[in-house]
């Protein structure tokens, strides 16, 4: 969780640069956001911890995007839509394993 907050607070601070270069307004900025995403990210974790499978499906996801992004790295024509269709239907795949499972193992 740390290392998400930590990544999610330094690409924060880049991309806020592309949106202004007031400071106080940056900073601002980004403890409200690493507020709201700590908040929702402890929250919502024993949620999440009884869906076993979606962590592969992440990971799944991360795998096509970047074959993609090597393809493209190639010059070849990957549509927008794609890696977004893919990563849909890998994470509701996942999610529904993970669903079953607990489904079976808690009944």
């Amino acid at each position: 969780m740390e290392i998400i907050d930590t990544t999610f607070s330094i690409d924060g601070v880049l991309g806020a640069f592309a949106f202004t270069m007031s400071i106080p307004l940056i900073i601002l900025g980004n403890g409200l956001g690493t507020f709201v995403v700590r908040k929702i990210t402890m929250g919502s974790v024993e949620k999440i911890k009884k869906y076993v499978y979606l962590k592969n499906g992440a990971m799944y996801s991360f795998l096509c995007l970047g074959v993609v992004m090597v393809l493209e790295g190639f010059h070849v024509k990957v549509h927008e839509y794609i890696s977004s269709l893919f990563t849909i239907l890998i994470i509701v795949f996942f999610f529904f394993k993970s669903k079953s499972y607990a489904e079976k193992n808690l009944s």
